[in-house]
């Protein structure tokens, strides 16, 4: 593995609170909150609501209904905590309270998306960073943000927690409760959806950062 890309696994893993340093710490203050410390309760919410706004936004693609979403998270995870396997890795139980509740808030308003380009993220990493490269970056990460809204609810879950937010398949596959081979073919057909989408919204810019 490339160092660009263990740099890049590490953030990941610390943005999502993966680090088993900071596991021990959720699950210290998960003992608080089911002991009934509402301080407790507040720093969980507090560790974890950037993370769950964000990809609520990804799923629905609009800032209100992702606040709405992310409210509708932390009251569903003040609830359900008890249930809350400690064996398992936190972020993955509530990842996956994340993606149910923003697939029913999609389905309850009646919007269903209609139904390769491999590693994207990764590749867009590795590109030098000049201020032309930086520009045409966020160029295709707003083209890849759109054409993501062509996926279906399982494509984009698995698109958006595997190559957005860095995930390994293994936790994307129990976020998603499915086999890791399920993952992997929804994996696959979003990257060929969002590949054929790129090529024909910008397939000069994607010649000129490099991608085939």
């Amino acid at each position: 593995m490339s160092q660009q890309k263990r740099k890049r696994t590490s953030k990941a893993a610390q943005a999502l609170g993966a680090s088993d340093d900071t596991e021990r710490e959720v699950k210290e203050i998960i003992a608080k909150v089911k002991g009934g410390n509402q301080r407790a309760f507040t720093e969980l919410v507090r560790r974890y609501r950037s993370q769950v706004a964000s990809l609520a936004y990804r799923m629905v693609g609009d800032y209100d209904e992702a606040a709405d979403i992310t409210q509708d998270v932390f009251v569903k995870m003040s609830r359900n905590l008890w249930r809350y396997d400690e064996k398992k890795k936190f972020y993955t139980w509530l990842y996956r309270i994340t993606v149910n509740a923003s697939i029913d808030y999609m389905r309850k308003h009646k919007r269903h998306r209609h139904d390769q380009l491999e590693n994207v993220q990764e590749n867009l990493i590795s590109i030098d960073h000049t201020p032309e490269n930086d520009y045409q970056r966020q160029q295709l990460n707003r083209h890849i943000n759109q054409a993501t809204k062509a996926l279906n609810e399982k494509q984009r879950s698995a698109f958006l927690l595997r190559d957005v937010e860095g995930c390994k398949i293994d936790d994307v596959a129990n976020i998603m409760d499915m086999p890791e081979a399920t993952v992997r073919w929804y994996l696959h057909r979003a990257r060929t959806k969002i590949r054929k989408e790129l090529m024909r919204r910008c397939p000069q810019l994607l010649l000129t950062l490099g991608f085939k």
